[in-house]
């Protein structure tokens, strides 16, 4: 039996989870999933400015700890930290090995950046406007398969770091290298898919994102354990959590983590095969353990998502917060003022009364009146001095605006904006690189 445990969910999940189960889980391989469509960007935007960076902000963080655990416990690291670079990736754990005296081998797999490829004439799939009407681009990468990281499993090397590759195929290629399947099982890999669609968000499985006190309650979140898979060679799996860590897995959790990000559940597109959910099963086998098989699949889709990020203008900002009698009214007639100076330098300029009605854009509670209100304003604008203004308009309020504000905030950011297209399969090819300490 195949144990994969899952370590990360996002950027910026939390640290501990993942050596936890590296200490105890008896894993063959622990995942980490750290990477979302604005995070390569932002991690490209980096690398622009320095070569040597790109890589995952917080993957010192995560290796230090990691490395001495997985090397001894046998456990084998894949990971997409490598974000917009890879290379400087792979070239930062093995600097990490070198301090620590822990010897490494690390496979980098590259190819997804594929910006020299793309065709700024193409169209986007959420808007239909040709890929040069966002311009500048500054990232375009593919969302690579299982395929791309079965060379760098062959490599023997202990730690695969990547960048763009789908989350589920992260946790399906060490399935395909351990089990041997064939590319074209379908079966099989639309089974081992839904495993790792399951256990891509980490905590989300075992609670997180699903609490709601008194509705679905989850204890000991403060301790959340992270869930790992024991897989068949057909792909049927039991997912569970360490014993003793918090959280829950039950048939609830599994079944809201299944439906996540999914928009057709007859087809769901991945790199790897194209699967259908309805004839999933789901089956509670324990406390805290849940069976999953019953997935089917058909062949994958010629071609691959591509995400592309793109300067998209300065993001201005600013707050001011009003309490006691009418805070309320005094809020609005700060947005007013607000949106009144500005009309004309900056257009439309969003408001939002925190506390009231940001959120959903409406109050579903009229009758509830809140002691105390914070404005928010923001504008999208080309330059950041004219992002600017919002914030020196709010602070203005101090004196020239309702009675009683204060605390005010203001911030001037870019903004990177994504949009998506696709490309030919056989357009993208990939490589692994080594590198290694050698004891």
């Amino acid at each position: 039996m195949l144990r994969i445990g899952s370590g990360a969910g996002f950027a910026g999940d939390r640290l501990d989870p993942a050596v936890r189960l590296a200490e105890q889980g008896n894993l063959n391989y622990l995942v980490l999933e750290c990477l979302a469509e604005r995070t390569i960007a932002l991690a490209q935007r980096r690398k622009l400015q320095n070569p040597a960076t790109g890589y995952d902000s917080l993957l010192e963080r995560r290796i230090a700890p990691l490395l001495p655990v997985i090397k001894k416990q046998r456990v084998r690291l894949i990971t997409n930290m490598g974000a917009a670079n890879p290379l400087a990736a792979a070239d930062k754990i093995v600097e990490l090995a070198c301090q620590l005296q822990v010897p490494v081998k690390v496979a980098a797999v590259t190819g997804d950046d594929v910006a020299d490829w793309i065709d700024p004439e193409q169209r986007v799939l959420e808007s239909g406007k040709p890929i040069s009407a966002y311009a500048p681009v500054i990232s375009a990468n593919a969302y690579l398969g299982a395929e791309a990281l079965l060379p760098a499993l062959e490599s023997g090397a202990d730690i695969i770091v990547t960048g763009r590759v789908a989350d589920p195929s992260l946790f399906l290629a060490p399935m395909i290298h351990h089990y041997r399947w064939r590319l074209d099982d379908f079966t099989r890999l639309a089974q081992g898919t839904v495993v790792g669609h399951l256990l891509e968000c980490a905590g989300q499985l075992t609670g997180g994102y699903f609490a709601d006190p008194g509705v679905k309650d989850i204890p000991n979140m403060a301790d959340l354990g992270f869930p790992y898979a024991d897989v068949d060679e057909d792909g049927r799996a039991t997912i569970s959590k360490l014993e003793g860590t918090g959280g829950a897995i039950t048939l609830a959790t599994a079944r809201e983590q299944l439906l996540y990000e999914v928009t057709d559940p007859l087809a769901y597109h991945t790199p790897d095969v194209i699967v259908d959910f309805s004839g999933i099963q789901l089956r509670e086998v324990g406390p805290d353990r849940i069976e999953v098989f019953g997935a089917r699949g058909r062949e994958k889709p010629p071609t691959l998502k591509v995400s592309i990020g793109y300067r998209a203008g300065f993001r201005g900002e600013a707050e001011i917060s009003y309490a006691g009698h009418n805070a309320q009214g005094r809020a609005e007639l700060a947005g007013e003022i607000v949106r009144e100076r500005l009309r004309q330098e900056v257009g439309e300029v969003r408001i939002d009364y925190i506390g009231s009605t940001s959120t959903h854009r409406k109050s579903f509670t009229p009758d509830v009146v809140p002691y105390e209100v914070r404005m928010r304003a923001a504008a999208l604008t080309p330059t950041p001095e004219l992002a600017a203004r919002i914030g020196e308009e709010v602070e203005a309020l101090y004196t020239n605006g309702p009675a009683g504000g204060g605390g005010v905030r203001r911030s001037v950011n870019e903004v990177i904006g994504i949009v998506s297209t696709l490309i030919p399969r056989e357009k993208v090819a990939t490589q692994v690189t080594i590198r290694e300490l050698v004891p």
